[in-house]
């Protein structure tokens, strides 16, 4: 179906040319799905644009060809292009909320395309848009085609952008990163309803992704992309079986799993041994009884139903559950970046949610109540450097200033691993993984006691993601912080935590030490949550740094 030979894409920059694509081919058959991967800025999404030839201002294809049914997309016109896209080859973008325009109504996003591509009337569309929105499983379709993006959940989101691409029925889809940002069940709800569909319309699809279990479970072959580069294909149990390739290996090292440790994630030579680190029997944070309510226009609404936790010193406790259950809400209210309805915070022994928030700003518990947030650019002022960002609360909250403030901020740059030399750089001039070093440095510059992580390596590539946690595991063990650990990646959650508390709509179902919440789970939420989980086939044994075959 899709043919891709020595294709190379490059953009123009103020530096020069930059090759984001190097003579890669690969070939696509009827009814296959081929998984693209690789960590950010190995050319995974150019290599999708390229194929649809919507590259950014700047980029061009500079060599190759790509033929599609045995039409030359090179040569096409971009009026022949742009009947193609959607009609024959279709995309789901990474951002759902991005992808779909923020003031018309779902329904009619998908009128749009429908038309576009003649394949509905202005007095049959609304009832074929209906019909798309039933076709990915929306419940009540016909009033969900007037909402809003912004009304509907991220899951709920991606549906609607499947529905968009799936509404002529193309005969390619590709998918770029489709599940980022998803809970672990809504993950799996899409991933299988895209392969259901895909199988029902005996459509070929490519998955862009870096998550490797998601490729294992739902591709049947994988090309492994670094540095603009096919390093490796071959069948997908294959590949995580015996990679290979020096880098495909690192992939599948860094990748969370039963019967691994935080250490195993990172690459031999960096294995150093975790430092020992025990909770104490002193408690820190104590909530009882904790309830948020909204207003809502049929009622008022309960996004935490009297949740009761504690939580000891040194401790690391994990806070887990689908989109919507509260985890965020409990975590924002335990900060004081909201208010709580009723219920105590006690922080060693000190109700903080009786102390006014004007009050709360200027209390020396201020800086012991720390947080990490979920997105590490959004969480950035872009016009603040790395130095001025780590200094913010320093200046607000300390009396530090001139050397002994410089010496402050490099001594936190150098105890998350950020580089002195990128201290004066901003936030668009970092990668992922530096920004989220920059967003921890600034987190714990006033030393505090109790840390909250809200998904904090949730959009990373896996080997990002596993120096980030084994940062986290050390300044825990050296600084003797706690923490509360937000995510929906239960394998994560496993290596990071000692504690987990499994939330569903607004309450605690169960609460337990990890491995006997992981491995024995008594409520069936739990289990549901563990069994939607990516499972990798079986994969070879962590790898040493000895040079692979290619």
């Amino acid at each position: 179906m899709l043919s891709v030979t020595n294709l190379s894409v490059s953009f123009r920059t103020r530096r020069g040319e930059v090759n984001a694509v190097r003579g890669i081919s690969f070939d696509l058959g009827r009814g296959e799905t081929l998984g693209i991967v690789g960590e950010s800025g190995s050319g995974k999404s150019v290599t999708s644009y390229a194929l649809l030839r919507i590259l950014d201002a700047g980029g061009t294809i500079r060599a190759g060809d790509v033929t599609y049914g045995g039409v030359d997309l090179r040569a096409a016109s971009e009026r022949d292009m742009r009947d193609i896209r959607g009609r024959e080859i279709s995309m789901i973008f990474q951002n759902p909320r991005a992808a779909l325009n923020p003031i018309r109504k779902v329904g009619h996003q998908i009128e749009d395309v429908l038309r576009q591509h003649g394949r509905a009337t202005r007095q049959d569309a609304r009832a074929k848009a209906i019909k798309a929105l039933a076709d990915v499983r929306i419940n009540d379709p016909a009033a969900r085609y007037d909402a809003y993006p912004f009304e509907l959940s991220g899951g709920m989101c991606q549906r609607i952008v499947i529905a968009i691409a799936l509404a002529c029925d193309p005969k390619l889809l590709i998918a770029d990163e489709p599940t980022t940002g998803l809970d672990i069940t809504t993950q799996k709800t899409v991933m299988d309803l895209s392969r259901d569909l895909i199988r029902a319309r005996g459509m070929s699809s490519i998955l862009i992704t870096h998550d490797l279990g998601l490729a294992a479970e739902y591709c049947d072959r994988l090309a492994v992309m670094k540095d603009g580069e096919i390093v490796e294909t071959g069948i997908a149990a294959a590949v995580f079986a015996a990679p290979q390739h020096p880098y495909t290996a690192r992939l599948v090292d860094a990748t969370p799993r039963p019967g691994l440790g935080l250490r195993d994630l990172l690459p031999a030579k960096a294995r150093t041994p975790l430092p020992g680190h025990a909770p104490g029997e002193r408690t820190l944070v104590q909530v009882r009884d904790l309830v948020k309510t909204y207003p809502g226009k049929s009622g008022p609404v309960h996004a935490v139903k009297g949740i009761s936790f504690t939580i000891r010193e040194g401790q690391s406790v994990g806070l887990v559950g689908e989109s919507g259950c509260g985890k965020s809400t409990t975590s924002s209210i335990l900060v004081r970046l909201l208010d709580r309805t009723s219920g105590d915070i006690l922080f060693e022994g000190v109700d903080i949610a009786d102390i006014p928030a004007e009050r709360f700003v200027r209390d020396k518990r201020r800086s012991q109540i720390q947080m990490v947030f979920q997105d590490a650019t959004d969480s950035l002022n872009p016009r603040h450097s790395a130095r001025q960002t780590i200094a913010d609360p320093i200046l607000r909250m300390s009396d530090l200033r001139g050397a002994r403030l410089t010496a402050r901020i490099e001594e936190l740059a150098t105890l998350c691993g950020l580089p002195l030399p990128l201290l004066d750089r901003f936030p668009h001039q970092l990668s992922g993984g530096q920004k989220a070093r920059v967003g921890i440095a600034r987190a714990i510059a006033l030393d505090p006691k109790f840390l909250i992580l809200d998904e904090p390596t949730a959009a990373l590539d896996v080997s990002i993601q596993a120096v980030v946690l084994n940062l986290l595991a050390d300044l825990r063990a050296r600084l003797g912080m706690t923490y509360l650990f937000v995510s929906h990646d239960l394998n994560v959650v496993r290596l990071l935590c000692d504690h987990v508390i499994v939330m569903q709509g607004g309450e605690i179902v169960e609460q337990g030490p990890t491995a006997q919440v992981m491995d024995t789970p008594s409520h069936p939420y739990t289990r549901n949550l563990l069994a939607a989980a990516p499972r990798p086939p079986v994969l070879a044994a962590p790898m040493t740094d000895q040079p692979a075959a290619q």
